[in-house]
């Protein structure tokens, strides 16, 4: 038996919508881009949607729609993908990383408060796992900081506070007191790459709650000048008779989503709650299994949140590094895939380089240690878990 860490779910119907699109000469952005954008403003209940080429793109475009660069800081948390981080070193401004609490793979939101200063200008929350942070506290805590301030554009100064632009890859579905992930933080950029929950190939998309005094369809053709060389026409527009003409309002980026890629988003979303109850059903069983064990694995479920059930967790309580390695190896000698997530970002040389120190940030590192992540999609079968977890059981008791 043989278990891949997470193959996307493809089916026929995906398949069949993306022929349709092939055959229907339209394959860049276009009709069924739109329409995934609109099936996915609906989902998470806001007004608009934008589709990107990538996370990373919607959150480096809603960055410079903010205005935030050189001169400005921007705060994340240390256990998370560089992409959380990177792009804030693209705008130009100074990234901030504030450690985990302790047995917390979220920020320590005491640290996160103390690190506000009057350049700070936005906060990228990690909702790691699909987990939702604890977005009532970040909002607390930025009200309380407002004095401190200082807007340097209109949108900056319409919402009047450090912003949070929430990064929440893995968190397409995820709850937070009834409210789904996309309409809760000030903005929400999402992950649809190969191995998220809902897939098209690569892509992401920003959402954002409505803002007092900018209107929403503005800033939705601010993220397609921006995502489209600042053309002011797109191609789906300039298909108009006549309408040929356009212009280019400033010298802006490549990183728009194609129909090809839309075609797949469009059946994945229809697809959707039958792939997060799915992963419910095997969070339950594995949380089942490892009750009573030498484990601590990450909650998805609880007062006032559910999780998209992008990742199971376990740390491998009392371990090191090297335990967890070789746990790793083992499960790969039965053909089990497994991983980790993620190397705390201080240990990357990345960002070693700009000065960020592994042991400013102990418990990120105490996370990372014994953190193993197990299987977890919607290809695997009852029989793979069943043989999943009883490998795990075996190895835990050698």
């Amino acid at each position: 038996m043989k278990i891949p860490f997470s193959p996307p779910d493809i089916g026929e119907e995906e398949i069949a919508e993306v022929v349709d699109t092939l055959k229907s000469g339209w394959i860049t952005t276009g009709p069924k881009t739109k329409r995934f954008e609109e099936a996915l403003s609906v989902y998470c209940g806001t007004k608009r949607t934008a589709c990107l080429n990538s996370a990373t793109a919607a959150a480096e475009m809603t960055l410079r729609l903010l205005g935030i660069g050189p001169g400005d800081e921007v705060i994340t948390c240390a256990y998370t993908y560089t992409a959380s981080a990177s792009v804030v070193c693209h705008v130009g401004a100074q990234l901030v990383m504030v450690d985990t609490a302790k047995d917390s793979f979220q920020m320590d939101y005491d640290r996160l408060e103390a690190a506000i200063t009057e350049k700070t200008k936005a906060i990228v929350p990690v909702d790691l796992g699909g987990v939702p942070c604890d977005y009532d506290r970040i909002y607390e805590i930025v009200e309380r900081k407002r004095a401190l301030f200082r807007p340097a554009n209109a949108l900056q100064e319409a919402i009047g506070r450090v912003i949070i632009l929430a990064d929440a890859a893995h968190a397409l579905g995820a709850e937070y007191h009834g409210k789904r992930v996309g309409s809760i933080a000030d903005f929400t950029t999402f992950s649809f790459h190969a191995v998220k929950n809902l897939t098209t190939g690569e892509g992401g998309a920003a959402t954002w709650r409505e803002i007092p005094g900018v209107d929403s369809d503005s800033l939705y053709q601010q993220y397609m000048l921006l995502s489209l060389h600042g053309q002011n026409k797109d191609a789906l527009a300039k298909t108009k008779l006549g309408a040929w003409e356009y212009d280019i309002v400033e010298p802006y980026f490549k990183c728009n989503m194609t129909d090809i890629m839309a075609s797949l988003g469009l059946v994945q979303l229809r697809r959707y709650p039958g792939l997060l109850a799915r992963r419910q059903e095997l969070i339950a069983r594995y949380d089942a299994a490892f009750a009573g064990e030498a484990v601590q694995s990450l909650a998805h479920r609880g007062e006032g949140f559910l999780s998209s059930g992008h990742l199971y967790l376990m740390r491998l309580l009392g371990k090191d590094a090297a335990y967890r390695n070789r746990f790793i190896e083992r499960l790969a000698e039965r053909n089990i895939a497994a991983n980790v997530h993620y190397k705390p970002m201080p240990l990357l040389s990345a960002y070693r380089k700009r000065g960020f120190r592994i042991e400013d940030y102990p418990n990120a590192y105490a996370m990372f240690e014994n953190e193993v992540s197990l299987p977890l999609h919607t290809c695997l079968t009852d029989e793979q878990a069943d043989y999943l977890l009883h490998t795990c059981l075996e190895l835990l008791h050698e």
